[in-house]
């Protein structure tokens, strides 16, 4: 099935049609388990939730949720992936919330990414420095979402947020600064 035979079905269902979304599931699973099991690469061995856990918590949020006016494809994939960042942020949080503040799983940065610190960012600092990047710049904090935990490449990414390929390189290259400059303050200031 074509990408816009996808997004076809993403408008049924935002209109209503209860199995438009039936139709989509099996059309969408694939790409969702590897969004997920791209998210999970990044947590530590033994992490309570497993990829297919993750990727049907995440269905049940969009079904759960408010009703989406789907654009195509590539804005549910990257409505998909941060709602599963949003998930693994929860879990982080509950785990300290637990443990009396301590002991959030942590989450390293790739060398791809290159914004390894001396010591690894756990999931809940990413995610408020992203929240950070966000006020500055929303689209580069986008990027980073996109890239890092959906693991889109950049011309999906491109595509998702409207934008040249050149500019998602250009706004992966900043982020990713701005980010070790972040998460170096953080190390440094002992969180």
């Amino acid at each position: 099935m074509a990408p816009s035979d996808i997004t076809v079905l993403l408008r049924a269902w935002a209109d209503g049609d209860a199995n438009a979304f039936e139709q989509l599931v099996p059309l969408v699973h694939r790409e969702l388990h590897r969004i997920a099991r791209h998210y999970m690469s990044t947590e530590n061995a033994g992490h309570s939730l497993q990829p297919t856990a993750l990727m049907n918590e995440t269905y049940l949020r969009l079904c759960g949720g408010a009703s989406v006016d789907w654009q195509d494809r590539a804005h549910f994939f990257a409505t998909s992936a941060r709602l599963m960042r949003r998930i693994l942020v929860d879990v982080a949080r509950s785990k300290a919330y637990l443990k009396r503040g301590g002991g959030a799983t942590a989450v390293p940065l790739d060398e791809a990414l290159a914004v390894a610190v001396e010591r690894d960012p756990n999931l809940v600092q990413l995610d408020l420095a992203l929240q950070a990047l966000a006020q500055i710049d929303s689209r580069k904090s986008r990027v980073v979402e996109l890239r890092f935990f959906g693991g889109l490449s950049v011309e999906e990414t491109a595509l998702a947020l409207d934008v040249s390929a050149e500019t998602v390189h250009r706004d992966w290259r900043m982020a990713k600064a701005w980010l070790k400059r972040e998460l170096r303050k953080e190390v440094d200031a002992g969180g």
